[in-house]
């Protein structure tokens, strides 16, 4: 691939500096790293791949200099809103880990293992999805070609880095008997049922938002979902118990025969020898897990699956260098 320029926009938070690592591990061709963050952080000076990089404040003038290709985002919805139009103008592409344009009609939802040809068709602009809708599509994708989806039901198990750096703190500290700070509620020993705010219709926007990206990137608003969004005591990885009502008939065979081919997928399914996807098993991993694949019982054409993947990585960082390598494939 040609060497391309690449900006980090919120480089020294958790998942600014998952994206660094994931760009050394895979190998992105970089001519040129700069790394944006606020005032408070300027000046720092960060190893990357050896060498040594500056981080610089996040301003107009900063931005107009740097030259980047891709900028890739993770430094909140009031930022992306901000600059990701400045960095689009200034010939980059800017590809947004919050959630202001996952929505935006004009702009692509993109998962490569999913709608890849979707990121071909920016303005400049690609977001990139919640984490935990992530890695249902990727698991769900396979499936919904084979056998067409008709509902899906959603239960999530999160973890506490989905929440940031406090998000993390509440659960060491936790430990500790120390109040959350972060959190309502204490998550050490405990689920809490409330993920993001709550929206008039009693779901959590976190919720919303997996029904609304899962319908953008599957390019079917008739698909019916419902959600539930729990916070759980674990560091990093999303479990989710997805169950999912088919068009046509689906079999745990056949369901399995899909998912073992399909790109990103890791099946583990095993249950006379306790083999099934963990939150400690995905850690630090870039694909998808997928196990406990049964039928449904209760309606025709039903199918339970359990999907676990590391929210940081595969959930924000990587997808979003996913994405950038996808688009330096065709550049010419």
């Amino acid at each position: 691939m040609k060497k391309a320029n690449v900006a980090v926009v919120g480089a020294t938070g958790v998942v600014g500096r998952m994206m660094q690592k994931v760009l050394i591990e895979r190998k992105f061709p970089i001519d040129e790293l700069t790394l944006f963050a606020s005032a408070r952080s300027a000046g720092q000076e960060v190893d990357f791949d050896g060498k040594k990089v500056i981080v610089q404040e996040l301003n107009e003038k900063n931005v107009r200099a740097c030259g980047a290709d891709y900028a890739l985002f993770s430094a909140g919805a009031s930022i992306s809103r901000d600059y990701a139009p400045l960095f689009a103008e200034c010939g980059a592409v800017a590809i947004d880990n919050s959630k202001y344009w996952r929505m935006d009609k004009t702009v692509p939802l993109v998962v490569p293992e999913v709608n890849p040809e979707a990121a071909f068709e920016n303005h400049g602009i690609i977001a990139n999805p919640n984490c935990s809708t992530i890695q249902a599509v990727v698991a769900l994708k396979p499936l919904h070609d084979a056998f067409k989806i008709k509902r899906i039901i959603y239960s999530t198990y999160q973890a506490v880095s989905g929440a940031g750096r406090q998000g993390i703190d509440d659960l060491t500290n936790g430990e500790k008997g120390e109040a959350p700070k972060k959190f309502p509620y204490p998550i050490a020993h405990n689920i809490i049922p409330h993920i993001d705010v709550f929206d008039e219709n009693g779901y959590t926007f976190e919720e919303m938002k997996m029904i609304n990206e899962t319908q953008k990137i599957l390019g079917d608003d008739t698909l019916k979902i419902t959600a539930t969004t729990a916070r759980v005591p674990v560091y990093y990885g999303h479990s989710e118990s997805i169950n999912v009502e088919f068009y046509k008939p689906v079999t745990r065979k056949a369901a399995l025969e899909c998912l073992k081919s399909a790109k990103g997928v890791v099946v583990c399914d095993d249950v006379d020898n306790n083999v099934y996807p963990m939150p400690i098993d995905a850690e630090g991993t870039d694909e998808v897990y997928v196990g406990r694949v049964r039928q449904d019982f209760s309606v025709e054409n039903g199918l339970n699956l359990w999907v676990v993947a590391d929210n940081i990585r595969k959930g924000a960082a990587s997808n979003t260098v996913q994405i950038a390598e996808l688009l330096n494939s065709r550049r010419k």
